[in-house]
């Protein structure tokens, strides 16, 4: 904005009121995804919404409205198992000729007699659409539409004839249903009819003029016959004017407003188990709610919503650019400066875990809880060597920790069925599942041998379970989950197999997930994958502690140190790379999307610039060989790696990357991710993942608790010099109630300790706290949370090399907390 040299005492009011106004317009819109065009009939430019079980994606056209719905546990087929019952017979051959060098002949035993022939997971499907039409609708000015994620409400608005009508839609997680409220500026303008569509085998009726009844079965998938039976219920309720029905859809004529409730319910209770009666729960559902007036419905989802939502607040700047649609802001936003974007980013990732997983319901799949296909992409089923635990990266750090809560049911469940599978499969105790599940909680390999054959999923999802009580410490908790965790160990400990030149133990057979590229001449299969030997590493040194925690298993957990012991360490390769596989293959030019060998950079810590810089240079070597651009969920990935390498003008370019509309990102393999006008994002096609861990990122370019202290402001951009964020969560029970930071430097910091202890801070700048005892820290970190067996390597000097952009000098400090008590530290 310019400002004119000279100007009169009226022309500086005109001009603060103007200043004022932007800044509150900025601040009042910055939580709004906006749009001012409809979705037509794109699916990618609808809105969604969700409580965890029931999701929506409202399309906002005036003349024909469409709302496409899920159920979360609406998927194809039924209960179902997919072990290789000839994989154990095979085993001996398949390891002896990988250790031959043989990897070929490897490769064509396994896809024989190792994969899974037949079942290659079910598919999450779509319940179907209502469709509200609206005669005369399709003239239309002063459309908007948009959705307010502080209150998780798309409002869709346009004006006819004079007659400004405007829609409300919700899903609630009180009332377990969607509401969509219609309301117009004059009495007795709402005439519209209501119908719906399935693709599934269904049947759809109406009952008592002003209900629609919508009842299916899920579809067959790989042999299994679709069991999946479910119904929706849509029933209107109006203020004014008529209501009729024919044999298919509801018909309103001159009502003032209307209210119509969507009630969703399927015959599953649990991955065995699909006795229950769908009709029952879906008209239970739908009872309860109907009692309730609009403003009753609204303030109650509004409360139990914002109960999460509201925790964790973040500030980057303030600027104009909200003034524009969603669609254009992202189009600009390479090209410029929306601080305010990455805010809104940041948060609509909070939004949409909150609103696809909640307690007792399932984990957010490959699309979170939306998807409008029978057969979508990769099944929407679960996929574990990345996507699903980068879903809940932001969990416990964006202070959303029962939102964490579906995945851990799920893995009690798969910590189960995995059992029949480590026994058939590999002749071996504990559990194991291989790189896809779905609801039915299968565990033998999905597709082919070169992305199913990673025996890993198991361990790298019981890692979330040992983390989640890193920041709740909470041993009732820990004591719920151990068993998971000691069978996850378990089967690595007796999986695990002597290889012969240096008599390491090795996971084998295995593979780097979904990365031939610098493999033995594009074939996979393969020994003692870093990425495997990293997660072996976690997962014992995880039981090790839980088990002395509980007091249990110490014979068991001696066992694991021994084994630890011989593991294979992680290797510098010819190229200074971190090396991808037990042997240097590595290739300078591979651009794959998976970069699995630093999962020991993150989300684990095992590489570290103050305790293995010589691995850290290597890592950041890998990460630069493999390149920015690529898929969404990659990038995502990318941004926290980033933010670990403590460079945030890296990190931001990454932002820049996946903030590009989907398509335009160019110059290396498997590009073309980024981000979709409803702010999905982009494998291509949709993929949530990267929404989820951008957020991620985006909290780890703030704070970060994994390497010995709690640090602040580890990898801030130099577009992010000023600003504040509270509510975010640290490992060892602390939280960071405010903190402010100017100059790029902080300015004062609220801690909240609810587990006592130890609080060591890694700043930037002098900073004193006032009141109470802080020192310089020296040595090892007492708290066991940031000091435990995972983190056994010593921090070594403070001068260790830090040399590459963004690395900077940092201070060490110490301070005791008590628990409950907030601390506070300003800079000096």
């Amino acid at each position: 904005m310019m400002i004119p040299q000279k100007i009169n005492g009226k022309g500086i009011l005109t001009f603060v009121l103007l200043c004022a106004s932007v800044t509150a317009f900025a601040q009042s819109n910055n939580l709004k995804l906006w749009y001012d065009k409809p979705s037509g009939k794109v699916w990618e430019r609808a809105m969604p919404i969700g409580n965890g079980r029931l999701a929506g994606m409202v399309y906002g056209n005036p003349e024909r409205e469409t709302i496409q719905l899920n159920e979360c546990t609406l998927w194809s087929g039924g209960p179902n198992r997919n072990d290789s019952y000839s994989a154990l017979a095979a085993l001996p051959k398949v390891r002896q000729l990988i250790f031959d060098n043989k990897y070929r002949e490897a490769a064509t035993l396994a896809t024989k007699d190792i994969k899974s022939e037949k079942i290659n997971g079910m598919c999450y499907q779509s319940v179907g659409n209502l469709y509200l039409n609206f005669p005369g609708h399709e003239h239309y000015e002063n459309y908007s539409r948009e959705l307010d994620i502080s209150k998780a409400v798309a409002i869709t608005s346009y004006t006819v004839n004079g007659v400004t009508y405007k829609r409300e839609v919700f899903a609630s997680n009180a009332d377990q249903v969607i509401i969509v409220h219609l309301t117009a500026s004059q009495p007795a303008s709402l005439t519209f009819s209501a119908a719906m569509f399935s693709p599934q085998k269904s049947t759809i009726v109406t009952k008592d003029k002003d209900e629609l009844i919508l009842s299916g079965i899920s579809g067959d998938k790989d042999g299994i016959r679709g069991q999946d039976k479910f119904q929706a219920l849509v029933k209107i309720k109006t203020d004014g004017g008529e209501v009729a029905a024919s044999d298919t859809s509801v018909n309103v004529s001159k009502a003032n407003a209307v209210t119509l409730f969507i009630s969703i319910a399927t015959n599953f209770i649990k991955y065995d188990n699909i006795s229950a009666d769908e009709s029952l729960r879906a008209n239970n559902y739908l009872d309860k709610a109907w009692a309730k007036s609009y403003v009753q419905l609204l303030n109650d989802h509004i409360a139990g919503y914002q109960k999460f939502f509201n925790r964790v607040s973040l500030n980057l700047g303030v600027t104009d650019s909200v003034k524009n649609p969603t669609d254009r802001r992202i189009a600009g936003f390479a090209n410029g400066n929306d601080p305010q974007l990455v805010e809104l980013y940041f948060q609509f990732g909070r939004y949409l875990l909150i609103s696809s997983s909640q307690p007792g319901g399932q984990p957010a799949n490959l699309q979170g809880i939306w998807n409008k296909e029978m057969n979508p992409p990769w099944g929407s089923k679960y996929t574990i060597n990345i996507n699903t635990e980068m879903n809940y990266w932001p969990a416990e750090e964006t202070n959303l920790a029962e939102m964490h809560e579906p995945l851990v049911q799920m893995v009690k469940d798969l910590s189960v069925t995995g059992q029949t599978t480590a026994k058939v499969m590999y002749g071996v105790g504990g559990w194991v599942t291989h790189h896809n599940t779905d609801l039915w909680r299968i565990t033998g390999p999905v597709d082919g041998i070169s992305s199913g054959l990673w025996p890993s999923g198991g361990v790298w999802l019981s890692t979330q379970l040992w983390d989640r009580y890193m920041y709740n410490g909470d041993k009732a908790y820990l004591k719920s989950v151990y068993s998971a965790l000691r069978g996850a160990a378990q089967f690595y400990l007796e999986f695990l197999v002597e290889e012969p030149e240096h008599k390491w133990l090795v996971i084998s057979p295995s593979v780097s997930p979904e990365n031939t590229a610098g493999a033995h001449k594009g074939v996979a299969i393969d020994a003692g994958c870093t990425m495997d030997n990293q997660l072996a590493f976690d997962i014992f040194s995880y039981v090790i502690d839980a088990a002395k925690i509980l007091n249990v298993d110490k014979e068991f957990a001696e066992k694991l140190r021994a084994a630890r012991k011989r593991l294979p360490p992680m290797q510098i390769g010819q190229y200074g790379q971190l090396q991808e596989w037990l042997h240097d293959l590595d290739n300078p030019n591979d651009h794959n999307r998976h970069v699995s060998h630093l999962y020991g950079l993150y989300p684990s810590n095992q590489i570290s610039p103050y305790r293995t810089p010589e691995l850290f240079d290597a890592a950041r070597t890998s990460l630069i060989d493999r390149g920015d651009v690529s898929t969404g969920w990659s990038m995502g990935w990318k941004v926290n790696f980033w933010a670990r390498f403590l460079d945030g003008n890296h990190a931001y370019k990454l932002i820049k990357n996946q903030l590009t509309p989907v398509g335009l990102n160019k110059g290396s393999a498997n590009s073309g991710g980024g981000t979709y006008p409803n702010l999905f994002d982009a494998h291509p096609p949709f993929q949530i993942d990267g929404n989820f861990g951008c957020a991620a990122g985006i909290t780890e370019m703030l704070m970060q608790s994994a390497d010995g202290a709690l640090n602040l402001l580890p990898a801030i951009p130099a577009e992010w010099q000023e600003g504040s964020v509270a509510g975010l969560r640290a490992r060892g029970g602390f939280e960071i109630v405010s903190m402010k930071w100017k100059n790029g430097k902080l300015n004062e910091v609220k801690i909240k300790s609810t587990l006592g202890g130890n609080c060591r801070l890694r700043v930037g700048n002098v900073v004193k706290l006032q009141s109470g005892v802080l020192k310089k820290a020296v040595g090892a970190n007492p708290n066991f949370f940031y000091q435990n067996e995972q983190t056994a390597r010593p921090i070594i000097s403070e001068k260790a090399k830090l040399k590459a952009p963004g690395e900077k000098p940092t201070l060490l400090y110490d301070f005791a907390t008590q628990a409950g008590k907030t601390y506070t530290l300003v800079s000096s």
